[in-house]
């Protein structure tokens, strides 16, 4: 397990993304997961989309699923749930900008359920969803032992657990943590980093069954030299952007530094992306 220099909270990881908000939604849009590319050939919104396709399938979510969605960003993954799937959607959020915006796209609806929650104490029934799934938000939890102990907690028995994870690759090297791991945790507010054997030894303990992983690494990868290319572009046409990323006093500007050490990340293959289905028995 790779833990950055300094501690990050649950408040920390809020600020964060409240921080960004704005900037967030220019470069990438409401799906703040990357993106899935099967010919390479498609819009960032298609293969974001295509990402979602992908869970949707592993968690097998059907119509009148009842499905949480963990860290649920600005509630894209969770809109579309409910559009093209039917499932009944239960979202939770650290963010109250990323809530007011997800509350903003669905008015008139309590499908998908916004919550402002912190997963580890959110007080979710037990024995519940058929569904939880987690595409990057388990990076955030600052104990991710608890994290896998509730999502068994409030699965249904036979439900389904879905998540997409960053992960440090097995045994990496001093130079990769120094100078790519360590950094991409403590810029981007993540306790930790995990392994593939780290999450699997996790979730094991945790009373899930049937694990399952599949290393999507190279077809996800493409959504940081696009978001690199996109921050390049705005720096230059977005005054608002530019003074942002000038000013000393924008605590969480080095987003922009830790975007080159995502993609060096994943060329390098120092950091994997993966794709984990598990089962409560």
């Amino acid at each position: 397990m790779i833990y950055p220099e300094t501690t990050q909270s649950p408040e920390e990881v809020a600020t964060h993304y409240n921080s960004l908000d704005q900037y967030y939604r220019k470069l990438w849009g409401e799906h703040l997961h990357h993106g899935f590319w099967k010919s390479g050939h498609e819009s960032v919104e298609e293969a974001t989309e295509e990402l979602i396709r992908l869970v949707a399938e592993a968690g097998k979510i059907t119509e009148n699923s009842l499905v949480c969605d963990v860290g649920c960003g600005y509630g894209g993954t969770s809109r579309f749930l409910v559009e093209h799937y039917k499932a009944h959607l239960t979202s939770l959020t650290l963010s109250e900008a990323q809530l007011d915006y997800a509350k903003a796209q669905t008015p008139d609806t309590d499908n998908p359920n916004y919550l402002l929650s912190d997963f580890l104490q959110s007080e979710l029934p037990s024995d519940h969803f058929d569904v939880v799934l987690s595409i990057e938000s388990s990076e955030h939890m600052v104990d991710k032992k608890k994290f896998f102990h509730e999502v068994t907690r409030i699965l249904k028995p036979g439900g389904r657990f879905v998540t997409c994870a960053w992960l440090a690759k097995n045994s990496p090297k001093k130079w990769e943590v120094k100078h790519f791991l360590e950094p991409i945790c403590r810029e981007g507010r993540l306790p930790s980093m995990g392994s593939e054997l780290d999450y699997r030894e996790m979730m094991v303990n945790a009373g899930l069954q049937e694990i399952a992983f599949r290393d999507i690494s190279n077809s996800v990868k493409k959504t940081w030299a696009i978001c690199i290319g996109r921050a390049s572009k705005a720096f230059f046409s977005d005054k608002e952007l530019r003074s942002y990323l000038l000013s000393r006093s924008s605590s969480d500007r080095v987003f922009a530094k830790t975007l080159l050490r995502l993609w060096g990340a994943y060329e390098l293959k120092s950091m994997r992306y993966g794709l984990f289905t598990a089962s409560k028995q």
